[in-house]
């Protein structure tokens, strides 16, 4: 049995748990009948707010929900995280290395704030995409490349759906405009998607320029604050999430101190980037150069 706190991997069982009996066709009735538990302690590992959760619940669900064994094993990875309010997520520790924890989060946000040192995932193209999911996994095959770029690429309906589109402000340092990634005719292509998308009203992308030194006097990384509404209308507030990815593995901030600071430096980093409209015709200035 595992006992884990009011933390982010305890919600992301639940978020998952919830996805997977729905996927099923399943009422809370019906799959708390089949694992022969209670519908009330179903409920309560779906909202994330059961004080332990039972390996062997999570086995049970994800049997009768039909899930694979990299997320059977994932979740039961997330349910031994320490009660922490910083989480290390290593690559290839409990969690499998195929199983993608930020996609997850991210499908549950409600706004999306984030400063970059790449183009980020929700606005890649499929191209830039591939690039760079070939290059972290060159042993996987086509099929499995293919299959991870178009899970990237299907996230890009959440700032693009007719109803309720994600809001996302991103702040790009001015190095993604000019480090290759794959060839020209890739970059040409990206760098007009982003000015093209950027004039959704939903999305804002600024860029910020080298012009501006190092405005905060040290270097932060690239991070995304995520923003989220409530799992169900009587569930409790899940609060705001750092995402910091790295090299070998991720962080994850929930301290209200510490994301109220990554706040205070992506308002001060926007404070001395481009406008937007300046940001877009930079945007398609170096897309021209890279199409001569």
């Amino acid at each position: 049995m595992a006992d884990i706190g009011s933390t982010l991997p305890r919600r992301q069982v639940g978020r998952y748990l919830r996805e997977l009996r729905q996927g099923a066709g399943l009422t809370i009735a019906e799959l708390a009948r089949r694992i022969e538990r209670g519908a009330t302690t179903v409920q309560r590992l779906e909202t994330g707010t059961a004080e332990r959760i039972r390996l062997w619940d999570i086995d049970a669900i994800c049997r009768v929900c039909g899930a694979d064994d990299t997320t059977s094993n994932a979740l039961k990875g997330l349910a031994q995280q320490g009660n922490t309010k910083s989480w290390w997520h290593q690559y290839g520790d409990l969690i499998p290395l195929d199983f993608d924890v930020y996609m997850g989060l991210e499908a549950g946000a409600r706004k999306l704030t984030s400063f970059q040192e790449l183009v980020h995932g929700m606005l890649q193209i499929p191209d830039y995409a591939r690039t760079l999911t070939r290059i972290v996994h060159p042993s996987e095959p086509d099929s499995e490349i293919a299959r991870r770029v178009e899970l990237r690429w299907r996230r890009q309906i959440m700032l693009t759906k007719k109803n309720d589109p994600l809001p996302i402000d991103v702040i790009l340092d001015e190095s993604v405009l000019h480090r290759v990634i794959g060839n020209r005719r890739i970059m040409e292509a990206q760098l007009r998607h982003l000015a093209d998308i950027g004039t959704r009203p939903n999305i804002d992308i600024r860029v910020l320029p080298f012009g501006a030194g190092v405005p905060l006097g040290d270097l932060t990384g690239p991070f995304t604050i995520l923003d989220f509404v409530n799992p169900v209308s009587a569930g409790p507030v899940e609060p705001p999430v750092v995402y910091a990815e790295g090299f070998i593995g991720d962080m994850y901030f929930e301290e209200p101190d510490v994301v109220q600071q990554f706040r205070e430096a992506h308002a001060n980093l926007r404070r001395v980037a481009l406008t937007a409209q300046d940001s877009r015709q930079l945007l398609r200035e170096k897309a021209r150069e890279f199409a001569r």
